[in-house]
């Protein structure tokens, strides 16, 4: 029996599940001393509780996820509406760093698949399927390479499998980006540096040296540009969507943002006010998650369990030790590197949004990043993707595959 709810249903759902999370953490100590962010415990333990009704009296939730899209589209587009070029002209020797990192990473990462998949007799396509093609990638890059896999090569389950490793990458990556940071800040006695420039979730705040406080216009005036950025973004998706190069539709989203934000400077009164905007932010990144996680179907999954949790877990332990070893020390050994470690689980497992929940987390309780706060979403949001592309790519050039 499937039990069907609209929109605003679903949004109903959502917020409790966020409410549910907040309770969770507050009473389970591990959770809270890991950083574990809100809308993947919720989320979790809303699938679970889905299955367990599917499994024991056959009821099906049907959730309408017309608002998850929009969700990220607000939060890709506050991400652009605080990112001040002053500031990325700073953090432009950093980004080609954690770049090179990431490279290095994608090709460390579809290597981990590649030889977990060989070692269980399995196809080697399925490596690349349970590597950065689904991990870094995400769903719409697994589903575009699933869909070739068993089109050119007759691979079987592909669909599937691309689906269960992007899903449950984007839970791992909430899971571990917490703890990995977090011990790095504790183990190395990590302070953020001092500025009176940012606020405590580490993006832009006010320019003004007065911080002016959220009221309505402030809302409103936030909320007219962040419909802007949708309005526009989605127009300049659509307008050049047929182009030999493409962008997704959040990354315009986010380039429209920071056209705003830096242009929306030259006036007192059009100044995009960050603490509202960080609030807006905030609050459709939580919702968008807890929207993800809601639609999990566990038991879709279950005839894959097994080769699924030694890919999986293998990968997880691969991008625990890159993180820590590798990303944290070649950013430089300080506190803006132990959060961009956790954010680089995060879309390393699963996706941009799942970074910067975990950043999030991790800065709400030790301090502001502003460099990671620029870094990791811009790498997420634009690079990430190419860099894969090309990884990919190499890796299906290999006599191996045949391709």
């Amino acid at each position: 029996m499937t039990l069907d709810f609209d929109p605003i249903q679903t949004l109903a759902f959502a917020i409790l599940v966020l409410y549910t999370g907040t309770f969770v953490i507050s009473r389970v100590g591990f959770l809270r001393e890991n950083n574990v962010p809100v809308p993947v415990v919720g989320g979790l333990l809303f699938a679970v509780l889905t299955a367990a009704l599917y499994g024991a009296l056959d009821i099906r939730p049907g959730f309408d996820m017309a608002l998850k899209e929009p969700m990220m589209l607000v939060f890709f587009a506050t991400i652009g509406l605080g990112a001040d070029l002053k500031l990325l002209k700073q953090g432009g020797p950093r980004l080609l760093l954690f770049a090179l990192i990431c490279l290095a990473y994608l090709i460390v990462q579809d290597g981990i698949g590649i030889m977990t998949a060989m070692g269980l007799d399995l196809h080697p396509l399925v490596g690349l399927l349970s590597g950065s093609i689904t991990l870094s990638g995400g769903h719409g890059t697994g589903v575009a390479y699933a869909q070739q896999f068993s089109d050119v090569s007759n691979l079987a389950g592909a669909m599937e499998l691309a689906m269960a490793c992007a899903t449950f990458g984007l839970v791992l990556g909430g899971l571990i980006g917490g703890p990995v940071a977090g011990r790095l800040v504790r183990k190395h006695g990590l302070r953020p540096a001092p500025s009176s420039e940012y606020g405590p979730s580490g993006k832009d705040s006010e320019a003004a040296p007065q911080v002016a406080p959220i009221d309505g216009q402030h809302f409103l005036l936030s909320l007219l540009y962040v419909v802007i950025c949708l309005i526009a973004g989605r127009a300049l998706y659509a307008l050049l969507s047929g182009a030999a190069f493409t962008l997704p539709s959040f990354v315009w989203c986010l380039l429209v943002g920071v056209v705003i934000r830096n242009v929306s400077g030259v006036h007192d009164r059009l100044h995009v006010h960050g603490q509202t905007m960080d609030l807006i932010g905030n609050l459709s990144l939580a919702l968008f998650l807890a929207m993800a996680l809601m639609s999990l179907q566990i038991w879709n999954l279950w005839s894959l369990a097994g080769p699924l949790l030694v890919l999986l877990g293998i990968q997880v332990i691969g991008m625990m030790f890159f993180a820590t070893f590798v990303t944290f020390r070649a950013m430089g050994g300080n506190y803006d590197s132990a959060v961009i470690a956790g954010g680089h689980c995060g879309f390393g497992m699963g996706s941009t949004p799942t970074a910067v929940a975990n950043m999030e987390a991790l800065t709400s309780r030790y301090g502001h990043s502003p460099q990671a706060f620029l870094v990791v979403p811009l790498m997420g949001a634009f690079f990430i993707d190419v860099l894969n592309a090309i990884v990919i790519q190499g890796y299906l050039a290999l006599p191996l595959f045949g391709y």
